[in-house]
């Protein structure tokens, strides 16, 4: 007879509940029914507000007519918060333990990201990044003690690598100094170094030994920010109708833009989580490309309420530009969103030419429809929910082919 403590599972970090604090060692990659826990949901939550902070100066530079700018200065502050939560996402898939040292160095890195939030407005209109450059730095030491943990409880290659990790985003802080020391006119080109420094730290750390990232918790963990996201998008933009209809009285001039926007964010949902991917992050090469492109799924995504806020603004004259320029600040960010999640999900699932160009055609179609002005984001939310409607059709045809031929094969045989 079976013991019936042999039937029971290994004990994990968060089964195991030995005391306050717990050694930090790798979890399973095979781990059985690893879910996002309510502490990642809490800390991605308090990253959303950063998120909207971005937004809202964003919105602010585009109606003002500083596009330019504001789409530098959103870049800049939009991968602070997005490379902070990624490396906490990555990093809690392979050694949260839960115990309580780490969830206190978790709400750590969560302040790090409101005092970042708070410093948003200053850097896009005075260009001092103070209080930015403190929240992010907040964040990084909290994430260099917890590899630190790591380094302690573990040896070897795995030690090495948590060390890299440690030392290598004590480096990257260091050097993010350039934007508050540097000239104004320097302070792009320490961005686009540092950027690429920080990108380059996992590489290089995970060189020898591979982080025991759980490939369900990691998309799981992903597709529930894009959600954020694109929640915090519909939210912006229904309150920038709402004010617009409270004040200007213009609900003819706004349903063609919410009823666009509703379109365009509902595909957005859709084509995200139409396929598994999951299945596909196999090896760390694959997903350090795929979690690098998120950088474009999330800032594309958080873009498009942005944008749709400013067409608003525009649709009741609260802003001097033009309704191209409205119409683009949707259409533009729609359009990469569309063309990233095909590079990085769709195009892995797709069979045959015809379903591989409907993402990148659709993309095309929806920066087309940036020249039909006032009517331009319902005519890309049209589009955009065509595209659907036809990656549903096709799926559903080559289903049924392939049921067909099945059964053809089996008549046959028998």
């Amino acid at each position: 007879m079976t013991s019936s403590a042999a039937s029971e599972p290994t004990p994990t970090p968060r089964t195991a509940r030995l005391g306050p604090l717990r050694r930090m060692t790798a979890r399973r990659r095979d781990e059985a029914h690893r879910v996002a826990s309510p502490l990642e949901l809490f800390f991605d939550l308090c990253f959303v507000v950063a998120i909207a902070q971005a937004g809202g100066e964003l919105v602010h530079a585009v109606a003002a007519g500083h596009a330019g700018e504001g789409i530098l200065n959103y870049a800049m502050i939009f991968f602070a918060i997005w490379w902070a939560w990624m490396n906490f996402t990555w990093f809690s898939s392979a050694y949260d333990n839960d115990d309580a040292l780490y969830r206190v160095v978790t709400l750590v890195q969560i302040a790090g990201v409101l005092v970042l939030a708070a410093g948003v407005s200053r850097a896009f209109e005075n260009h001092v990044y103070l209080a930015v450059w403190l929240g992010y730095a907040i964040m990084r030491f909290a994430l260099i003690a917890q590899w630190l943990r790591v380094a302690r409880g573990t040896k070897g290659p795995e030690r090495t690598m948590a060390l890299r990790y440690a030392g290598g985003v004590l480096l990257c802080q260091v050097g993010w100094l350039g934007l508050l020391v540097l000239p104004e006119p320097g302070r792009p080109w320490v961005f686009l170094v540092m950027a690429i420094a920080e990108m380059c730290v996992p590489v290089y750390a995970e060189k020898d030994h591979v982080t025991s990232w759980h490939p369900h918790h990691v998309s799981e963990r992903f597709g529930l920010f894009t959600i954020i996201v694109l929640g915090e998008a519909i939210a912006a933009s229904t309150m920038a109708v709402k004010s617009a209809v409270d004040e200007h009285d213009a609900l003819g001039e706004l349903l063609p833009i919410a009823a666009g926007g509703l379109l365009i964010v509902f595909s957005a949902w859709w084509i995200y989580f139409v396929v598994p991917i999951h299945g596909r992050l196999r090896s760390s090469a694959h997903a350090f490309l795929w979690g690098y492109g998120h950088y474009l799924i999330f800032a594309s995504a958080a873009a498009i309420g942005a944008g749709l806020e400013v067409a608003v603004e525009q649709a009741v004259g609260k802003t001097p530009i033009s309704t191209l320029a409205a119409s683009a600040a949707v259409t533009l960010p729609t359009a990469l969103y569309f063309l990233t999640v095909w590079l990085l999900h769709a195009r892995h699932f797709k069979m045959g030419i015809t379903e591989q160009l409907v993402l990148p055609t659709t993309a095309l179609l929806v920066i087309l429809c940036t020249f039909l002005r006032s009517w331009a984001v319902l005519a890309a939310g049209v589009v955009a929910a065509l595209s659907v409607a036809v990656g549903v059709a096709l799926t559903a045809r080559m289903v049924t082919t392939k049921g067909a031929g099945t059964a053809g094969r089996e008549t046959l045989e028998t």
